[in-house]
């Protein structure tokens, strides 16, 4: 018995409706930052994507270390990988393909944004929308793919239970399929 099996349809659906909207999260933060199709509201194109003033504003006991990464040579090369990463992980869990890979390095990069940003204020910051004292949206999306991760929702849907169902036809008679 496969683990989406022990699940209600519901719960199936709700842990594969949280992979998509946290994939599409990714992948559209990704594009956005490689390819930058957005306009001010006075019509002139945004600038090009840069984390360096992310990581410049850095807080937490990581901060020396992210506000170094802010700087010649790291912030270019930075600033690509980030926006790759961003769209790979966002393919895994949209399409549900290599979901474990794709939910791990989901939690990775959600974790290093995190520890870039630790919210010890309290207080509103300007830019953010509420006041966030530890637990923000960065955590809270890192707890939810956790949650993906835990129950493995590439065996619930998506292309890794469509190859395992293929690898599973193909195995010989008495050979249990991995």
């Amino acid at each position: 018995m496969n683990q989406g099996s022990a699940l209600t349809s519901a719960q199936q659906v709700g842990l594969v409706l949280l992979r998509t909207l946290v994939g599409w999260h990714f992948l559209y933060e990704g594009y956005f930052k490689l390819w930058r199709p957005a306009w001010s509201r006075a019509g002139a194109p945004l600038p090009v994507f840069t984390a360096a003033g992310y990581l410049k504003a850095g807080s937490g006991p990581f901060a020396p270390f992210f506000r170094g990464l802010a700087e010649p040579p790291w912030i270019g090369p930075l600033d690509v990988l980030v926006a790759f990463a961003l769209l790979a992980v966002g393919l895994s869990l949209l399409l549900g393909l290599f979901t474990r890979i794709g939910a791990l390095g989901a939690l990775a990069l959600l974790i290093l944004f995190y520890l870039a940003a630790i919210p010890t204020s309290g207080l509103p910051q300007p830019g953010a929308e509420g006041a966030y004292l530890f637990v923000n949206k960065t955590l809270i999306e890192a707890a939810a793919v956790f949650v993906l991760l835990a129950f493995g929702t590439g065996r619930i849907a998506g292309l890794d239970l469509l190859l395992s169902g293929r690898r599973a036809l193909a195995a010989p008679a008495g050979e249990a399929a991995s």
